[in-house]
């Protein structure tokens, strides 16, 4: 219970931090800007392969999030 109290506030700022990126890149991607959406691509991947490591984020969930975004990225410059 105590390990739990520890690590809830670290588990919840990361899984905002992963959300937060998610969304930084989803809204380059709807403003069809496809550099800005790479840029972000960039910089979610490493908050997203965090949460996973940290087990805030499921490996599966991890690499479903970055291949959606990464083929919506790729999408705006066809």
């Amino acid at each position: 219970m105590r390990q739990a109290a520890r690590r809830r506030p670290r588990n919840v700022s990361l899984r905002s931090k992963v959300r937060t990126y998610i969304k930084m890149v989803r809204q380059a991607i709807a403003e069809e800007d496809q550099a800005a959406a790479q840029e972000a691509y960039k910089q979610a991947v490493p908050i997203i392969d965090h949460g996973s490591s940290k087990g805030v984020l499921h490996r599966n969930a991890a690499a479903r999030h970055k291949s959606r975004l990464n083929a919506k990225v790729r999408a705006l410059g066809g």
